[in-house]
């Protein structure tokens, strides 16, 4: 096996990090079958997203404008971006464009100072994927019906979750050298 950085082939990264999660063609399966519910909820989940980041000083200044009272346009923003994610996720694209699209997020939460907020810290990126991964789970209690069905889907989409947040914590520690 040849020894590569992560970020210079993310095609490859996001395989062996499927792969390592054991992300499997039958979790494949399972996302895109449950895709249709994830989606049909997208618009209450990216604004409960966003109304929970608003509940704490330390996340909510990331959407301020300078007035110091929420930025609706900033905001509508940022849930079209999470809207953009969750129709890809459901998808699992794993394409080139998809996988650098991923780091660029992540580069963009790590490096770019955006107003008020500065650059958002890479545990609010860890939160914000635990927000989602609960947020799924309970969607999937409440609309497949069956504990079975429920379990399959969450464990499914928290593999590829966790591929997701591997990359976009690569915008923010730099991968070690071989």
């Amino acid at each position: 096996m040849s020894t590569y950085l992560p970020g210079t082939d993310m095609p490859r990264f996001i395989r062996e990090l499927m792969e390592f999660v054991t992300l499997s063609d039958d979790d494949v399966a399972v996302i895109r079958r449950t895709a249709p519910a994830v989606l049909a909820h997208g618009d209450a989940f990216t604004r409960a997203l966003y109304e929970h980041f608003l509940k704490f000083e330390a996340t909510a200044r990331f959407f301020l404008g300078d007035d110091g009272q929420p930025d609706a346009a900033k905001l509508e923003r940022r849930r079209h971006s999470l809207a953009r994610w969750l129709r890809e996720t459901a998808e699992v694209a794993t394409t080139q464009e998809f996988s650098y699209y991923l780091l660029a997020v992540g580069l963009s939460h790590s490096h770019r100072a955006d107003g008020r907020g500065g650059a958002v810290p890479p545990h609010f990126m860890v939160g914000a994927m635990s927000l989602a991964q609960t947020a799924l789970a309970r969607l999937f209690g409440e609309v497949l019906g069956d504990a079975g069905a429920a379990l399959a889907a969450s464990q499914a989409w928290n593999k590829l979750l966790l591929v997701h947040l591997s990359v976009l914590l690569l915008g923010y520690i730099p991968p070690a050298r071989a």
